[in-house]
Protein backbone atom coordinates (compact mmCIF):
# COMPACT_ATOMS: atom_id res chain seq x y z
CA UNK A 1 0.00 0.00 0.00
CA UNK A 2 1.20 3.51 -0.80
CA UNK A 3 1.76 5.06 2.62
CA UNK A 4 1.22 8.64 1.43
CA UNK A 5 -1.88 10.08 3.07
CA UNK A 6 -3.49 12.72 0.84
CA UNK A 7 -7.09 12.59 2.02
CA UNK A 8 -8.49 13.28 5.47
CA UNK A 9 -11.96 12.49 6.79
CA UNK A 10 -13.57 14.40 9.65
CA UNK A 11 -16.46 12.57 11.27
CA UNK A 12 -19.25 14.51 12.90
CA UNK A 13 -21.89 13.52 15.43
CA UNK A 14 -22.28 9.75 15.46
CA UNK A 15 -19.46 9.18 12.95
CA UNK A 16 -16.63 8.21 15.28
CA UNK A 17 -14.59 5.72 13.23
CA UNK A 18 -13.82 4.68 9.67
CA UNK A 19 -15.39 1.26 10.07
CA UNK A 20 -11.95 -0.25 9.37
CA UNK A 21 -8.81 -1.01 11.35
CA UNK A 22 -6.85 2.16 12.10
CA UNK A 23 -3.62 3.16 13.81
CA UNK A 24 -3.63 6.24 16.04
CA UNK A 25 -1.11 9.00 15.36
CA UNK A 26 -0.54 11.92 17.71
CA UNK A 27 0.57 15.16 16.11
CA UNK A 28 2.01 18.17 17.93
CA UNK A 29 0.40 21.45 16.85
CA UNK A 30 0.66 25.06 18.05
CA UNK A 31 -2.62 24.43 19.92
CA UNK A 32 -1.71 21.18 21.62
CA UNK A 33 -1.66 17.57 20.50
CA UNK A 34 -4.23 16.28 18.05
CA UNK A 35 -4.97 12.64 17.38
CA UNK A 36 -5.71 11.21 13.96
CA UNK A 37 -6.30 7.61 12.93
CA UNK A 38 -4.73 6.20 9.78
CA UNK A 39 -6.75 3.51 8.02
CA UNK A 40 -6.61 1.55 4.78
CA UNK A 41 -9.66 1.86 2.52
CA UNK A 42 -9.20 -0.71 -0.24
CA UNK A 43 -5.54 0.15 -0.53
CA UNK A 44 -6.03 3.88 -0.05
CA UNK A 45 -4.60 5.39 3.17
CA UNK A 46 -6.92 7.88 4.84
CA UNK A 47 -6.44 10.00 7.96
CA UNK A 48 -9.54 10.15 10.16
CA UNK A 49 -10.38 12.64 12.90
CA UNK A 50 -13.55 12.34 15.02
CA UNK A 51 -14.48 16.01 15.40
CA UNK A 52 -16.05 15.65 18.85
CA UNK A 53 -13.46 13.21 20.16
CA UNK A 54 -13.97 9.60 21.14
CA UNK A 55 -17.38 9.18 22.73
CA UNK A 56 -18.49 12.70 21.74
CA UNK A 57 -16.86 14.39 24.72
CA UNK A 58 -16.33 17.79 23.08
CA UNK A 59 -19.25 20.20 22.55
CA UNK A 60 -19.12 22.19 19.30
CA UNK A 61 -17.67 25.35 20.85
CA UNK A 62 -14.85 23.39 22.54
CA UNK A 63 -13.59 21.49 19.50
CA UNK A 64 -10.00 22.52 18.71
CA UNK A 65 -10.59 22.95 14.99
CA UNK A 66 -7.16 24.50 14.43
CA UNK A 67 -5.29 21.53 15.89
CA UNK A 68 -7.37 19.00 13.96
CA UNK A 69 -6.76 20.61 10.59
CA UNK A 70 -3.11 21.42 11.30
CA UNK A 71 -2.55 17.75 12.17
CA UNK A 72 -4.16 16.61 8.93
CA UNK A 73 -1.93 18.93 6.92
CA UNK A 74 1.15 17.67 8.80
CA UNK A 75 0.22 14.13 7.76
CA UNK A 76 0.26 15.17 4.10
CA UNK A 77 -3.47 15.63 3.61
CA UNK A 78 -4.50 17.84 0.68
CA UNK A 79 -8.25 17.09 0.54
CA UNK A 80 -10.64 16.95 3.51
CA UNK A 81 -14.04 15.25 3.36
CA UNK A 82 -16.21 16.09 6.37
CA UNK A 83 -19.61 15.02 7.63
CA UNK A 84 -22.03 16.84 9.88
CA UNK A 85 -25.52 16.58 11.30
CA UNK A 86 -27.94 19.38 10.53
CA UNK A 87 -31.49 20.56 10.96
CA UNK A 88 -33.53 21.39 7.89
CA UNK A 89 -35.01 24.85 7.36
CA UNK A 90 -36.56 23.68 4.07
CA UNK A 91 -39.83 21.78 4.25
CA UNK A 92 -39.00 19.33 1.46
CA UNK A 93 -35.68 18.25 3.02
CA UNK A 94 -36.73 15.87 5.76
CA UNK A 95 -34.70 13.60 8.05
CA UNK A 96 -32.40 11.34 6.06
CA UNK A 97 -31.72 13.90 3.33
CA UNK A 98 -28.08 14.25 2.30
CA UNK A 99 -26.93 17.80 1.56
CA UNK A 100 -23.66 18.95 -0.06
CA UNK A 101 -23.45 22.66 0.84
CA UNK A 102 -21.77 25.41 -1.14
CA UNK A 103 -22.30 28.39 1.18
CA UNK A 104 -22.49 29.25 4.88
CA UNK A 105 -23.49 32.01 7.27
CA UNK A 106 -21.44 32.32 10.46
CA UNK A 107 -23.44 33.08 13.61
CA UNK A 108 -20.86 31.80 16.11
CA UNK A 109 -19.28 34.00 18.75
CA UNK A 110 -15.79 34.00 20.21
CA UNK A 111 -14.44 30.93 18.45
CA UNK A 112 -10.80 30.92 17.37
CA UNK A 113 -11.27 31.13 13.62
CA UNK A 114 -7.81 31.88 12.24
CA UNK A 115 -4.31 30.44 12.42
CA UNK A 116 -2.91 33.98 12.09
CA UNK A 117 -2.56 35.60 15.49
CA UNK A 118 -0.14 38.16 14.08
CA UNK A 119 0.86 39.59 10.72
CA UNK A 120 4.60 39.61 11.48
CA UNK A 121 5.25 37.87 8.16
CA UNK A 122 2.80 40.09 6.29
CA UNK A 123 -1.00 40.36 5.97
CA UNK A 124 -2.90 37.09 5.49
CA UNK A 125 -6.53 37.59 4.49
CA UNK A 126 -8.05 34.35 3.22
CA UNK A 127 -10.43 34.45 0.25
CA UNK A 128 -13.70 32.93 1.43
CA UNK A 129 -16.38 33.80 -1.13
CA UNK A 130 -16.78 30.08 -1.85
CA UNK A 131 -16.18 28.19 1.41
CA UNK A 132 -16.39 24.68 -0.09
CA UNK A 133 -13.91 23.33 -2.63
CA UNK A 134 -15.55 22.41 -5.97
CA UNK A 135 -13.40 19.28 -6.33
CA UNK A 136 -14.50 17.83 -2.99
CA UNK A 137 -18.13 18.79 -3.60
CA UNK A 138 -17.97 17.05 -6.98
CA UNK A 139 -16.47 13.92 -5.40
CA UNK A 140 -19.24 13.79 -2.79
CA UNK A 141 -22.00 14.29 -5.35
CA UNK A 142 -20.48 11.65 -7.63
CA UNK A 143 -20.17 9.19 -4.75
CA UNK A 144 -23.80 9.76 -3.76
CA UNK A 145 -25.00 9.38 -7.35
CA UNK A 146 -23.06 6.16 -7.91
CA UNK A 147 -24.68 4.69 -4.81
CA UNK A 148 -28.14 5.80 -5.87
CA UNK A 149 -28.33 8.21 -2.96
CA UNK A 150 -30.09 11.48 -3.83
CA UNK A 151 -28.09 14.41 -2.47
CA UNK A 152 -29.02 18.09 -2.57
CA UNK A 153 -26.44 19.89 -4.73
CA UNK A 154 -25.85 23.22 -3.02
CA UNK A 155 -27.18 24.65 0.23
CA UNK A 156 -26.46 27.46 2.65
CA UNK A 157 -25.57 26.34 6.17
CA UNK A 158 -26.15 28.73 9.03
CA UNK A 159 -23.72 27.86 11.82
CA UNK A 160 -24.70 28.58 15.42
CA UNK A 161 -22.68 28.19 18.60
CA UNK A 162 -24.79 25.60 20.35
CA UNK A 163 -24.87 23.47 22.25
CA UNK A 164 -28.48 24.62 22.60
CA UNK A 165 -30.80 24.41 19.62
CA UNK A 166 -32.39 27.47 18.01
CA UNK A 167 -35.57 29.22 19.12
CA UNK A 168 -38.53 29.35 16.74
CA UNK A 169 -37.83 33.05 16.13
CA UNK A 170 -34.18 32.36 15.28
CA UNK A 171 -35.14 29.53 12.97
CA UNK A 172 -37.62 31.83 11.22
CA UNK A 173 -34.93 34.51 10.88
CA UNK A 174 -32.37 32.15 9.38
CA UNK A 175 -34.93 30.88 6.90
CA UNK A 176 -35.68 34.46 5.84
CA UNK A 177 -31.97 34.96 5.18
CA UNK A 178 -31.97 32.09 2.71
CA UNK A 179 -30.35 29.48 4.95
CA UNK A 180 -31.33 25.91 4.09
CA UNK A 181 -29.87 23.94 7.00
CA UNK A 182 -28.57 24.71 10.48
CA UNK A 183 -25.46 23.24 12.14
CA UNK A 184 -22.99 23.93 14.96
CA UNK A 185 -19.57 22.92 13.56
CA UNK A 186 -19.12 23.97 9.93
CA UNK A 187 -17.50 27.20 11.10
CA UNK A 188 -14.60 27.72 11.71
CA UNK A 189 -13.61 24.35 10.24
CA UNK A 190 -14.17 25.62 6.71
CA UNK A 191 -12.15 28.82 6.98
CA UNK A 192 -9.27 27.18 8.83
CA UNK A 193 -9.00 24.59 6.06
CA UNK A 194 -8.85 27.47 3.59
CA UNK A 195 -6.08 29.22 5.53
CA UNK A 196 -4.09 25.98 5.64
CA UNK A 197 -4.44 25.40 1.91
CA UNK A 198 -6.64 22.33 2.30
CA UNK A 199 -9.34 21.52 -0.23
CA UNK A 200 -12.41 21.10 2.00
CA UNK A 201 -15.92 19.83 1.33
CA UNK A 202 -18.68 18.36 3.47
CA UNK A 203 -21.89 16.40 3.36
CA UNK A 204 -24.64 17.01 5.88
CA UNK A 205 -27.23 14.53 7.09
CA UNK A 206 -30.57 16.10 7.94
CA UNK A 207 -31.77 14.75 11.28
CA UNK A 208 -34.66 17.10 12.08
CA UNK A 209 -36.65 20.21 11.18
CA UNK A 210 -34.93 22.45 13.75
CA UNK A 211 -37.66 24.33 15.67
CA UNK A 212 -40.38 22.63 13.61
CA UNK A 213 -42.45 23.71 10.62
CA UNK A 214 -44.89 26.56 11.11
CA UNK A 215 -47.44 25.07 8.71
CA UNK A 216 -47.07 21.57 10.19
CA UNK A 217 -48.10 21.48 13.87
CA UNK A 218 -47.51 17.71 13.82
CA UNK A 219 -43.75 18.27 13.29
CA UNK A 220 -42.10 18.60 16.68
CA UNK A 221 -39.10 20.78 17.49
CA UNK A 222 -35.73 19.05 17.55
CA UNK A 223 -34.45 17.11 20.55
CA UNK A 224 -31.02 15.62 21.19
CA UNK A 225 -32.54 12.15 21.31
CA UNK A 226 -34.13 12.57 17.88
CA UNK A 227 -30.88 13.81 16.34
CA UNK A 228 -28.83 10.84 17.49
CA UNK A 229 -31.57 8.37 16.63
CA UNK A 230 -31.84 9.67 13.06
CA UNK A 231 -28.07 9.88 12.65
CA UNK A 232 -27.61 6.27 13.77
CA UNK A 233 -30.34 5.15 11.37
CA UNK A 234 -28.68 6.78 8.36
CA UNK A 235 -25.01 6.50 9.32
CA UNK A 236 -24.26 3.57 6.97
CA UNK A 237 -25.47 5.64 4.00
CA UNK A 238 -23.51 8.69 5.07
CA UNK A 239 -20.31 6.76 5.81
CA UNK A 240 -20.45 4.99 2.44
CA UNK A 241 -20.74 8.29 0.54
CA UNK A 242 -17.95 9.94 2.54
CA UNK A 243 -15.54 7.05 2.14
CA UNK A 244 -16.30 6.61 -1.56
CA UNK A 245 -15.61 10.32 -2.07
CA UNK A 246 -12.35 10.00 -0.10
CA UNK A 247 -11.22 7.08 -2.26
CA UNK A 248 -12.11 8.97 -5.41
CA UNK A 249 -10.09 12.01 -4.35
CA UNK A 250 -7.11 9.87 -3.36
CA UNK A 251 -7.17 8.17 -6.75
CA UNK A 252 -6.91 11.55 -8.42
Amino acid sequence: MDSTVTVGVIGGSGFYDLGADTSPVRVATPWGEAEAHIGDLAGVPVAFVPRHGAGHTLPPHRVEYRANLWALRCLGVAHVVASFACGSLVGEWGPGTLVVPDQLIDRTRGRADTIYDSFEEGPAHAPFADPYAPAVRAALLAAASERGEPAADGATVVVIDGPRFATRAESRLYRSWGADVINMTQYPETVLATELGLSYGAVGLVTDFDAGLEDRPDVAAVTQEAVFEEFARHLPRLRAVVLDAARGLAAG
